[in-house]
């Protein structure tokens, strides 16, 4: 990543990008970075990727169909999670869809965003370990572009406000 971070120069506004997925601990990662943004005055900015591995369907059209409803559902999972955001905030997040690869797409919005600050995500609490993206980015960490704040998975509402 070449761009500079700007997020607290004159014009700009520190953002906190959480991944929006399907995981049970998105939850964590989202209500943190709200708490972090209202306690700061920064922005949180939910990222949803529509992966697009076997999509390869060119056929009468069924690609664009098969788009057409996975943006649908994006926008339904982000308006859920936008309102849980915004009733921590006061403010509705910046909501972005992006399709391909999730790590990818993840490094993309980061290098076309000066503004975003800090990632959050959230370790699960599984015996499968800490979660995809959470391994991602450890084996990768002295080369992720910003700060990453990994959630706990097991905290509460509660716990996460005496820390935030």
């Amino acid at each position: 990543m070449s761009k500079k971070r700007r997020s607290y120069e004159a014009g700009h506004s520190p953002k906190f990008m959480v991944v929006i997925d399907d995981s049970p601990e998105c939850d964590r990662a989202l209500y943190f970075a709200s708490r972090r943004a209202l306690r700061i005055g920064a922005t949180v900015l939910m990222l949803r990727v529509i992966e697009t591995h076997d999509r390869n369907q060119q056929w009468l059209g069924v690609a664009d169909i098969m788009r057409a409803e996975a943006h649908e559902e994006a926008n339904a999972v982000l308006d859920r999670h936008a309102a849980r955001s915004a009733g921590i905030t006061g403010v509705m997040p910046q909501r972005v869809i992006r399709e391909g690869e999730k790590s990818q797409e993840v490094l993309n919005l980061i290098e076309d965003d000066e503004d975003i600050a800090i990632r959050g995500l959230a370790a699960a609490t599984g015996k499968e370990g800490p979660g995809p993206l959470v391994s991602s980015i450890g084996k990768n960490a002295g080369d992720f572009p910003i700060p990453v704040a990994v959630v706990p998975g097991h905290l509460s509402d509660e716990d996460l406000d005496s820390m935030s």
